[in-house]
Parts: C-alpha cells; structure tokens; sequence
C-alpha cells in the first residue's frame, strides 16, 4: 500500500484526463488525497473521477481552458467549495508544437506559449490564495526540453525555458511563506503529446516519433513524480537519460551543439 502521504489533502491537476495528469491523480489518491481534475475534455475528466473515487476518496472534475484567467479562478473556486480546501496544485496542462523556427507561423507560436507559460501563470494565480491557507504545494509541470534543445521542436523548447524561469522565480518570490514551488522535468514519458496537433487539437491517429527504447511508463514517471511533490524539492529532473541530457544541456552546451548538429548532417546525408 502506498504512504498516506497526502490523507485527506486535496490536490488540482490541470490536463488531468490523460497521460501523466491521470496517473498523478491515481498515484495522489492511493496516498490518500481527494482529487480534482481540470481540463477541456470533460469525458476523460469523469472516466479519471470514476477510477479516483474506485479508490476509496472524492473526486472532482472541472471544465477548464487554461489560456483563460476567469476559467482557472472558477476551476479554483468549485474545488475549494466543493472539497473544502487546496493543498496541491499541479499545473499539468501542456502540448508541443512541432516544426521549424522559420516554419511555425504566429499563430501556433501564441498558441504554444498561451497554453504552456500564460496557462502555467493563470493556474499558479488562481491557486495561490488557497494554497496559503494550507502552506500547501505548487507544482509546475516542465521539460527536459527547457534545459537543452534539439531542432524542429523551437516553440516547446521556448515555453519548457519559461516555466522552468517561471518556477525558479516563484521558489523564491515564495520563501518563508509556507508554500513550496516544486518544478518537475520528465524526460521521455509515455502520453498524448505526440497526437497532439499544432493546434491543440488530440488526434489518435498521429505517430509519436519520441525514440520508444528511452520511453518511461507513465505510472512509473507518476510515482516518482508525486515523490517530489511529498518531499517539496525545489526542482527534480528524471529519467536517467532526462538527467544526463540536463546535465550536457547546463555545463557543455557547446558539446550538445556540436553533436546534435552533426547526428542530424549525418542523417540528412542517409536520407538522400
């Protein structure tokens, strides 16, 4: 049985009908916390609600767009009137833009930044004044993909370096208050975010072209990561291989800019 860690907190994911938001909501309910989910799909918000309360504790879903302020406050709101209180928060909502610098056009650009850093801040103002209450925990959800980059992925890239700037300010901004800013970045973890279109929109159909042989389970990822969120760390990075590119990434750049560079010559020159 897992530590009751959490028992009787109440804890809001965002992006919480699939991929890794699911799995955390299990994971933090096993530990004993009553969960609430937000995203725009409400189908696989109640599926998740139905799995968190087969566990034994309350559940919540809450219809909520990210990109907007009004949403988040209201998602924040239903939660604390309908659970009673907050204790964490993980701003979890997140997609990937594809293609490159020269070939995503304005639009995409606002969207990926709309929803992965102006959604990521419309959270973390709604929760909050809430999570003061209870010196609860903030969680923002980023990247390996915000500590080093490869090409064709620029605008992901841009706003994991936001949320991981975001984070490491908000630590900070919030010393000495009670609350914990907790900044988690996954390496390659199984999810939808490949079949997820340059507009947001899920499409089963698409490919995910993330190498599978460094592919962590979710359920694995999940339990690691709510094991940060327990001890309140400032900044985690896994996978093994998460850990070693983030390593590369922040004291050889020019190592990682060299290698990339010619692995991708060498497999342009195969595909000819």
């Amino acid at each position: 049985m897992a530590k009751q860690q959490f028992l009787n907190h109440v804890v809001w994911i965002t992006g919480g009908g699939s991929g890794l938001g699911r799995e955390m909501a299990l994971e933090f309910a096993r530990r004993g916390a009553d969960v609430a989910v937000s995203g725009r799909r409400v189908e696989r918000l109640q599926e998740v609600t139905a799995e968190v309360e087969a566990l034994g504790r309350r559940a919540l879903a809450v219809a909520c767009d990210v990109t907007s302020d009004a949403d988040c406050e209201r998602a924040a709101t239903a939660i604390v009137d309908a659970l009673g209180r907050l204790d964490v928060a993980v701003a979890n909502a997140g997609y990937s833009v594809a293609g490159s610098i020269e070939s995503v056009s304005a639009q995409e650009w606002r969207g990926q930044l709309e929803t992965n850093v102006v959604g990521v801040t419309n959270t973390i103002r709604a929760a909050l004044p809430h999570l003061r209450r209870t010196q609860g925990r903030m969680v923002l959800i980023g990247s390996v993909a915000g500590i080093v980059t490869t090409p064709g992925v620029g605008p992901y890239h841009a706003s994991k370096f936001a949320v991981r700037a975001i984070g490491e300010t908000l630590s900070k901004e919030l010393y000495g208050s009670g609350v914990s800013c907790t900044t988690i970045h996954p390496g390659f973890v199984e999810s939808e975010i490949a079949q997820v279109d340059n507009s947001g929109r899920f499409d089963p159909n698409r490919v995910d072209r993330r190498p599978q042989r460094f592919m962590w389970k979710t359920a694995d990822a999940a339990r690691v990561m709510v094991n940060a969120i327990a001890r309140r760390k400032r900044e985690y990075v896994f996978t093994a291989h998460g850990r070693a590119a983030a390593f590369l990434g922040r004291h050889m750049p020019g190592l990682v800019h060299f290698v990339v560079t010619r692995a991708r010559v060498r497999y342009r020159r195969r595909d000819e």
